[in-house]
């Protein structure tokens, strides 16, 4: 019986403390070099009045440089002002522990593109890569996410990290402030 409750406390504490599973979008090598992606995870949400602003990161290891995909989807009835990404952008990742790491954009100017879906709604949709520097990711595996800060080109704009929230969009269950430490590990070797 001694051995019975033992081996249940240990499996419970397996489950509990077990790290997040990969999940990989790409993962490919060629003769240009190599390229590795997480499939897209929501960090953020914000839905109110019939508009909406989602934030969505992937991690990415592009011939052993890492960086962050990021996908920023707005949906309103009224008209969604232009928001563009140039050279001079980044995001900033206020660290629970009250460090900063800043990630630099790589890539084309980018304003997004403005759609109207089938129930006649405006959205936007903004994509940008973000370089870490050599060393500045390391914190992320230590510390969760407070908040992020995007800075775009002639404006900023704050999204606080929750622990956890359930999706409005898709109705899955998302852990934003963990995000880094849990999927970090996924993108670091090739």
């Amino acid at each position: 019986m001694k051995n019975s409750v033992l081996a249940l406390f240990i499996l419970i504490n397996i489950s509990v403390f077990a790290q997040k599973p990969c999940e990989i979008d790409a993962d490919i090598t060629d003769t240009i070099g190599t390229y590795k992606t997480t499939k897209q995870y929501m960090v953020f949400e914000r839905s109110f009045a019939g508009n909406s602003t989602n934030v969505f990161f992937s991690l990415a290891n592009t011939n052993g440089v890492l960086g962050v995909e990021l996908q920023l989807l707005q949906k309103s009835n009224d008209f969604i002002k232009t928001t563009c990404l140039d050279s001079g952008s980044k995001i900033f990742i206020q660290l629970q522990n009250g460090k900063i790491v800043t990630l630099f954009h790589a890539g084309a100017d980018s304003c997004g593109s403005l759609l109207r879906d089938d129930k006649n709604m405006n959205n936007r949709i903004i994509t940008g890569t973000f370089l870490f520097s050599k060393d500045n990711y390391e914190e992320l595996k230590k510390s969760p996410v407070t908040f992020i800060r995007i800075q775009f080109t002639g404006e900023t704009a704050d999204y606080p990290f929750k622990t956890g929230f359930v999706s409005v969009l898709d109705k899955k269950m998302y852990e934003p402030e963990k995000y880094f430490m849990d999927y970090l590990k996924c993108i670091e070797t090739n």
